[in-house]
């Protein structure tokens, strides 16, 4: 039964502090103090886990559904070249689980102590009957450059390896599946960080366009094509994972495949070619990485030759 007093708020309190005290912020009872050096255009960002707290809830994953919801944050303050700062967040569990509450903020906490955020509010929601658990994440950071994100006529796409579904497509996984028992063991794997070996890169070469391979998957790549195409092949080493496959053979289309579930490919970048091989000696020091295509003047098409098949699928 749900607690109104919620007699676990000392200890989030206290986890919560842990972070006030970071390179860019000073907190304390009197609000928030930016410090000098935290200047710059603003980015902020929210998102959250979605149907895949399910899994997490059911496994009791409470590590891996932190990872997954800051990663769907970083990765896109990566895509946007923003320092990540701080962050407010919202947990919201199906019952009053005083072990799962302290377990989900003890790695949030432990997470932003890393990255140098600090966590200045948020609530806990019990919802009684819900089916799991939610970690809603808003992320504020200071944009370190104004430049475009944007792909270049001529640039070459390289594509970081994926560790799974991610956090996406996890509703049309549970409809094909239809029994929790059946899904994969490694279901609840996190969704892969990418935002420190993207800042490297990017510092480094200069990184063109780059797209964060979530929701929409493969389609978002329009967003940053402009008057261009980009042309993606199957000859690289990226391959789906065995999940992808399950779903393909379970009647979901490979157009399907490639705007709902990322078929191993997490982010995409766009580089100069002189830069190509610097780039990716970067990258794979941390992930798997490959040449997956080029940019060419056109219309804003997606071009992609199927993993599964020798298949074209165009968005």
């Amino acid at each position: 039964m749900y607690d109104p007093t919620k007699p676990y708020i000392p200890e989030i309190k206290r986890l919560i502090q842990t972070t006030w005290d970071t390179k860019y912020l000073k907190v304390d009872y009197r609000g928030v103090l930016r410090k000098s050096n935290a200047h710059g255009v603003e980015w902020r960002h929210t998102d959250g886990i979605g149907t895949k707290g399910e899994n997490h809830w059911r496994k009791r994953t409470f590590a891996a559904a932190v990872q997954d919801a800051l990663a769907n944050s970083l990765n896109d303050a990566a895509r946007d070249r923003a320092t990540p700062f701080e962050i407010c967040s919202h947990h919201f569990f199906p019952c009053d689980d005083y072990e799962a509450i302290i377990e989900v903020q003890s790695h949030l906490a432990r997470h932003c102590q890393a990255r140098d955020i600090a966590i200045t509010g948020g609530e806990t929601a019990i919802h009684e009957g819900s089916k799991g658990l939610e970690i809603s994440i808003t992320m504020l950071g200071i944009k370190r450059s104004l430049e475009a994100n944007q792909f270049r006529d001529g640039d070459v796409l390289i594509g970081i390896g994926s560790s799974g579904a991610h956090s996406n497509g996890f509703t049309q996984i549970h409809s094909v599946y239809h029994d929790w028992e059946s899904l994969p063991d490694d279901i609840t794997t996190p969704t892969l960080i990418y935002y420190d070996v993207i800042d490297s890169v990017d510092r480094i070469v200069g990184i063109h366009g780059m797209t964060n391979i979530t929701g929409g998957v493969f389609t978002k790549m329009k967003e940053q094509l402009g008057a261009h195409n980009a042309y993606i092949h199957r000859r690289h080493t990226l391959t789906p994972h065995p999940i992808f496959w399950e779903m393909l053979a379970r009647g979901v289309s490979e157009g399907g495949m490639y705007c709902t579930f990322n078929c191993g490919i997490g982010f995409v970048i766009g580089v100069d070619p002189n830069v190509v091989n610097i780039s990716l000696k970067i990258i794979r020091e941390q992930f798997n990485a490959d040449v997956i295509g080029e940019v060419k003047s056109g219309s804003g098409i997606v071009r992609i030759e199927s993993m599964f098949s020798h298949n074209i699928v165009t968005y």
